[in-house]
């Protein structure tokens, strides 16, 4: 029986690429737009593009992040943020004064350079990924894992020993993060070809 992948779906990503890529890796992907859709799923992605404040406040208004939450904690379910998703399985953003979901206790802040770098912002395009642990996610590698970033607001955890990757732009972040069951991704696996390909696959082997 294939393991069936709830994808939040309210508006906030690119719903159908996800879905794809785990039908493509011996997965099921369905849409999740309602609370009560979340009973027959054996895991949760929440993705995101856009906004902090719009994010947020979506995913309450429709219920969702109260019953993500409850899934995460009561029921032991892994969940992974993609991008946005990932901010908001934090505490906060320095983009809102809205609250994320607070599973993860780290704050999502923007990428501040010195007036004389050359550095873009938003960071976009391929990036290397350095796994800096052991973890179910990633794979500690001598290969060069390359992955597709757009993000303006980088994740930094209150405790860095939850950071299993990071990525250099102006300095290292945190491109992954997991704590128990809980992951997140900075960036879109989904755009990342053959290495997003394993990445999910994986997560769908959790």
């Amino acid at each position: 029986m294939k393991v069936k992948i709830g994808v939040i779906d309210i508006g906030l990503g690119n719903i159908s690429s996800i879905i794809r890529m785990i039908d493509k890796v011996s997965g099921l992907g369905v849409s999740i737009n309602h609370v009560n859709e979340l009973d027959a799923v054996d895991k949760v992605i929440l993705p995101g593009v856009g906004h902090f404040d719009r994010g947020i406040k979506l995913l309450r208004n429709s219920g969702l992040a109260e019953a993500i939450s409850c899934l995460v904690s009561q029921e032991r379910i892994k969940v992974l943020g993609i991008c946005l998703g990932m901010q908001i399985l934090c505490r906060g953003s320095e983009e809102s004064n809205l609250p994320g979901l607070g599973l993860i206790a780290a704050e999502a802040k923007r990428f501040q350079f010195p007036l004389k770098s050359n550095l873009k912002i938003p960071h976009m395009g391929w990036n290397v990924v350095s796994f800096s642990r052991p973890n179910q996610l990633l794979p500690v590698t001598e290969e060069e894992q390359r992955f597709y970033f757009v993000h303006s607001y980088k994740v930094v955890p209150d405790d860095h020993d939850v950071t299993i990757g990071t990525c250099n732009y102006g300095g290292d972040f945190c491109a992954a993060f997991q704590k128990g069951n809980v992951f997140g991704v900075q960036f879109h696996p989904e755009k990342s070809h053959r290495f997003g390909m394993a990445l999910m696959q994986r997560f769908i082997k959790l």
